[in-house]
């Protein structure tokens, strides 16, 4: 992998994990509320796990694999 693909795959990383924490902190904070909207917290929740699988993905990409 070249260095330029390695850091354009890592700062994509950290904008992936910045945009996952404010998902979590927005879903927390709607989840302390009991009005809140249940279908707007499912989308939320929805969302975040489609960013951890696209974060998995990535990280897949910079740590490939060993075989021992």
């Amino acid at each position: 992998m070249q260095r330029r693909d390695e850091r354009e795959l890592r700062e994509e990383l950290v904008k992936l994990k910045t945009e996952h924490r404010m998902l979590d902190d927005e879903i927390v904070s709607l989840e302390a509320n009991p009005m809140a909207d249940q279908l707007l917290i499912k989308r939320l929740k929805k969302k975040k796990l489609a960013l951890k699988d696209r974060i998995t993905a990535v990280e897949d990409k910079l740590l490939p694999d060993i075989i021992a």
